[in-house]
């Protein structure tokens, strides 16, 4: 492994690591890269009797997203980039200790010795995620989202009075109201990606002042709050496997973090659609969804035309949230959008 391309993982790369999980009996055949993740490889370590694990790397060279200059880290901001082998082993211990599914660990070191990497080696659940079932047979997939409905509501149920990221807030680092808000948090993504995206694209340029007066507008709306749900940050159908006996498994959980639920549920109904309904709980506040709703298709603007920036290989796909998602941000200009 070179460290410096992308996919170039083989057998004797992750032979030593194999060996400390499972024993030196134990010995890859084949490793396959996974499709997904723009942040961390993911690759399937096959053995000789068809079993398998999954490897997570956070080689610096698996990430498809560009620097930021002057970007927060964790401790300032639980929007920082949501990667890392700190920020995984904290969210698995969080989940495990909640009863909520993820994918279990076999091993995970950030010695250096074993790989030239940060990584996990965690169960691998072969299956398509929820993402697919939803496209392929929507009534059987019923059944999932409301399991992973309920799984929501442990999940959002646990409080704390300070928000951030789970290591951060467990290192004693977290964000109390009194400091800074979750909704001042989201001002602050709102500035950076409005100036970030007007960079990029001259329509958002010519919309920044006025699309920021609604952002000023909708946060001035909102009430004080004093705790903060447990979220997992990105939680589409896609981040979501099916275990053997069809219970939802969730991964991509660096970005675990105590903040608001409906900044979750906004990401929810966007990425849910017609099956959102089985996710929505009651009690969500309206002024807090109506924000995080125009914060985050501004940031599916910005974030894709970031992420176009550098090599990532679907372009065409991040194009389409581009516009997409620039047509919803233009809706908030008009009083049917503010709604």
């Amino acid at each position: 492994m070179t460290g410096t391309t992308r996919g170039d993982v083989t057998p004797r790369d992750v032979a030593a690591v194999v060996r400390a999980a499972f024993g030196p009996g134990r010995g890859p055949v084949r490793v396959d890269r996974l499709r997904g993740g723009s942040k961390k490889g993911v690759y399937r370590l096959t053995f000789d009797d068809a079993s398998s694990v999954v490897l997570y790397s956070w080689a610096a060279s698996e990430n498809y997203w560009p620097a930021r200059a002057g970007a927060p880290d964790a401790r300032e901001d639980p929007f920082s980039d949501a990667t890392g082998y700190g920020l995984f082993v904290a969210a698995h211990r969080a989940l495990t200790d909640l009863g909520v599914r993820a994918p279990r660990v076999h091993l995970a070191d950030n010695g250096g010795e074993l790989f030239p990497a940060d990584f996990a080696v965690v169960e691998d659940l072969p299956g398509e995620t929820l993402d697919d079932l939803l496209d392929r047979d929507r009534d059987a997939a019923a059944g999932v989202v409301v399991r992973l409905g309920e799984m929501l509501t442990v999940l959002h149920g646990s409080r704390s009075p300070v928000l951030g990221k789970v290591a951060v807030v467990a290192a004693g680092d977290g964000v109390a109201p009194g400091d800074r808000t979750a909704e001042q948090v989201v001002l602050d993504r709102v500035a950076r990606d409005l100036a970030e995206g007007a960079a990029l694209d001259p329509r958002l340029a010519e919309l920044r002042e006025p699309l920021a007066e609604v952002a000023e507008e909708l946060a001035g709306a909102v009430a004080p709050r004093a705790a903060y749900g447990l979220i997992h940050g990105e939680l589409g159908p896609d981040h979501v496997l099916i275990d053997p006996q069809g219970r939802p498994v969730l991964i991509d959980i660096e970005g675990l973090m105590h903040f608001d639920v409906e900044w979750e549920h906004v990401f929810l109904r966007i990425r849910f659609g017609a099956s959102y309904p089985a996710l929505h709980r009651p009690g969500l506040d309206e002024d807090r969804l109506r924000l995080y709703r125009f914060a985050q298709h501004l940031s599916l603007v910005a974030g894709p035309l970031r992420i176009l920036q550098g090599d990532f290989p679907d372009r065409a796909f991040m194009r389409g949230l581009v516009e997409e998602h620039l047509d919803r941000v233009r809706e908030f200009l008009t009083p049917r959008g503010a709604g």
